[in-house]
């Protein structure tokens, strides 16, 4: 067996023979560099060559594989092997997995053009060569299988003919009969009984080897058998030695050709294959170019969600295309229907190779170019860019980045994700931040601003190159699902870590009394950037986070935000993930007081038979503080949601004209859920006004979404006579097209007939 390493610079006539019939060119100091990777069988040197990934070689002043060896060294390991027993092994087998890591990619990558494929060759007469890889065997037994069904079925038949006739003679003899009818009747007849068959026992061999490569590496498993098969621990106990042994005790049991060369392939796998007799009468390979295309692949396969994402984040405007990326739960809370977008990028070093600032700055492009998508999203209304209006249609759910009360942006998780060897050349499917001098990367313009969309972050991972390449070898649809799932998580996890270590974490939320959105307004340049709104817990409380660096020589600044804070917040430190309902004090509204009936203006419903009464409702004191005067320009005033023209029709949204026809004159309101009281208040309306979501926000309305029909009251009256409010709810639910909660409309006519006596 020879090996070559990727992209490693040889003296050229070094592997002259060894590289022939490969397209590598020699430079003019005398070196050839393969950008290939993978297997080619070699006519001249009638031996197979692989060309292995980088990731092996190590060392920080010369390149080593192992860290130890030159790649010169290990060429040719028939004529000169320095590796010890274990690193042979790891040779042996890591070529099977870069094989198979190929085949996966071929097969899902049809239009690549970066794979080059020749047949494997079969096992048969004609000029020889003695293979000494393992992939050699794997492939000939998977190539046996598939071309010898036929063997199969004659020797499965052969071995269960006659089995379980009666042997009458024998049962004559040696048993009793009982007379039934005057006919005798045998309770125990002696069947033929079955000797060992040898042929069956090399067949469960065979198939039990089958069954233990496609389990270990993803190959196909095509048996056609009903056998018990050799599995597990016991399987353990073949492949150290029993299987050798049990092989030539019944080696000499097989005459026919197919019989023989089954059971050489069976010793073959067993012996590890010195010798076994393949057809080389044409020139064989399977190579891939750009090796680093072919991880990006397994990354992507892996860990990314591409069918998920919109094209204009994956290929996005300014011909950047993003290698990874997914939506999961965001860093600040645990809910589920909030996530957020990961954004990833393979690179495929050699061992402990450092991160280029050209990538670290394309990064953040990538990060910028997501917010600005999501920002286009919600806020552009450009009814000519189709691509938008897809993405509206059917991405709209995805939570806005940008917080309209604060102003502030959601973190954006960035990532790079590079392979490496582990010096224990194992398979476990570790992950951890990056070995290297600089594993954590920020960009911001303004200090102190962590919820600010110019405030970017990259962290950098090492995964077990080994792990993730068998993994995508197997192409097992489960393996791959948890794994995805855990690294995820650990993803997640590491970045909230390396962030807790930079910044105060706080949650926030208003006093008794105190209108948050006002006061973040009045104070919105000292809180910019350093307060958000992430969580979507149920309930009247609002939550906020506040985010301040930990660098002392923000001591000063952090004590005037955090004083500034409390006067109007209770805030507790909160870790990332924590629930903030759980830290800080559950806070009663401050009950709106209503004016005394003595006070208020009598007004005769039977004067006004021909107006319109509206009634409406109101869901909290927060919206009722809002309603009488909690504004920015202190009016008393009711909004009701307006139908917006070629978009989906918000819930219980009606049209402007027909608001601006019903004339209403007055508006009962009562508090949602509690219709039942007949508990309720009425306000004259003065005149009526549209409002768009911006003067909405602008009015300090909690969350508003569209556009509004607002009718503007004078003052608070009272109505001559007491109507049944829970009457009129209730007719009005037994409409099918009424949504619960929506404004009912009365003429003073039909009013009186709800009056109570």
């Amino acid at each position: 067996m020879h090996i070559l390493i990727e992209e490693y610079q040889y003296n050229a006539a070094d592997v002259k023979e060894v590289i022939s019939g490969i397209d590598a060119l020699e430079n003019i100091e005398g070196k050839v560099s393969i950008h290939y990777v993978g297997y080619y069988y070699n006519p001249q040197l009638k031996d197979c060559v692989f060309i292995l990934p980088k990731v092996l070689l190590e060392g920080d002043n010369q390149e080593l594989v192992f860290g130890k060896y030159s790649p010169e060294s290990i060429i040719d390991l028939d004529a000169n092997n320095p590796l010890s027993k274990e690193e042979y092994s790891f040779i042996y087998e890591f070529s099977v997995w870069i094989y198979r890591s190929i085949v996966v990619f071929k097969n899902s990558h049809i239009d690549s053009g970066i794979v080059y494929h020749k047949q494997i060759a079969k096992a048969g007469r004609g000029s020889r060569r003695l293979s000494n890889t393992f992939l050699d065997i794997l492939l000939e037994i998977i190539r046996f299988n598939r071309e010898n069904k036929n063997f199969f079925f004659f020797v499965l038949r052969n071995i269960h003919s006659g089995i379980n006739k009666i042997n009458w003679n024998r049962t004559i003899s040696t048993t009793n009969a009982i007379i039934q009818d005057q006919n005798p009747v045998y309770l125990n007849p002696v069947n033929k009984k079955r000797q060992i068959n040898f042929d069956e026992e090399l067949l469960v061999i065979f198939f039990s080897i089958l069954n233990y490569i496609g389990d270990t590496y993803g190959f196909p498993k095509n048996t056609d058998c009903n056998f018990d098969l050799i599995k597990g621990r016991q399987f353990e106990t073949y492949l150290k030695g029993l299987g050798k042994t049990r092989l030539l005790q019944i080696k000499y049991k097989y005459f026919s050709d197919k019989a023989l060369e089954l059971w050489n392939l069976c010793y073959a796998f067993f012996d590890r294959a010195k010798e076994i007799s393949i057809s080389a009468e044409q020139k064989e390979y399977l190579l891939v170019k750009n090796y680093n295309i072919v991880f990006e692949a397994i990354i992507d396969e892996l860990l990314g969600d591409s069918e998920n994402i919109p094209k204009g984040l994956k290929e996005q405007e300014d011909g950047k295309l993003v290698d990874h990326i997914f939506t999961y739960k965001n860093l600040i809370n645990n809910e589920e229907d909030t996530p957020i977008y990961y954004i990833g990028d393979s690179k495929y070093y050699k061992r402990k190779g450092e991160t280029g600032k050209q990538s670290v700055y394309k990064q953040f492009t990538y990060a910028r170019n997501v917010i600005q998508w999501n920002l286009n999203l919600f806020m552009n209304d450009d009814k000519d860019d189709k691509d938008l209006q897809f993405d509206k249609q059917n991405f709209g759910n995805v939570p806005k980045l940008r917080d309209d009360v604060t102003e502030g942006y959601n973190i954006i998780p960035n990532f790079f994700i590079s392979a490496r060897l582990n010096e224990e050349r194992d398979y476990n499917d570790g992950i951890e931040l990056a070995d290297r001098q600089t594993n954590f990367f920020t960009n911001r313009q303004f200090d102190n601003r962590l919820f600010d969309r110019d405030t970017l972050l990259i962290c950098h991972y090492d995964v077990n190159f080994l792990y993730v390449v068998s993994l995508y070898a197997r192409n097992n649809a489960l393996q791959k699902k948890a794994w995805k799932e855990k690294v995820r998580k650990i993803f997640r996890s590491k970045i909230q870590k390396m962030l807790e270590e930079q910044y105060y974490f706080y949650a926030m939320t208003p006093r008794e009394g105190v209108n948050a959105d006002e006061f973040l307004k009045e104070n919105f340049q000292q809180l910019l950037g350093k307060v958000f709104t992430p969580y979507n817990i149920e309930g009247p409380q609002k939550y906020y986070s506040l985010a301040l660096d930990n660098n002392p020589k923000f001591g000063s600044e952090n004590e005037f935000v955090l004083n500034l804070v409390e006067s109007g917040f209770y805030c507790e430190p909160c870790n990332l993930g924590d629930n903030p309902a759980k830290l800080l004090p559950e806070v009663k509204p401050t009950q709106v007081a209503a004016v005394p009936s003595s006070l208020l203006t009598l007004h005769h419903i039977q004067r006004y038979q021909n107006k319109h009464f509206l009634i409406g409702c109101y869901h909290s004191d927060e919206q009722l503080a809002w309603i009488l005067g909690k504004n920015d320009k202190g009016t008393n005033l009711y909004n009701v949601r307006l139908k917006k023209r070629g978009s989906v029709v918000r819930d219980g949204a009606l049209s402007p004209a027909f608001l601006a026809g019903m004339d209403v004159k007055f508006v009962i309101l009562y508090r949602f859920g509690e219709e039942n009281s007949n508990q309720y208040r009425v306000f004259h309306v003065h005149h009526h006004a549209t409002m768009d979501e911006a003067r909405m926000r602008e009015a300090l309305y909690p969350d508003p979404k569209g556009n509004y029909f607002c009718f503007v009251f004078d003052e608070e009256v009272q109505l001559s006579s007491k109507i049944d409010l829970e009457k009129i709810i209730s007719e009005a639910g037994n409409s099918e097209e009424y949504l619960k909660g929506a404004p009912v409309f009365k003429t003073g006519e039909e009013l009186m007939q709800y009056i109570k006596p």
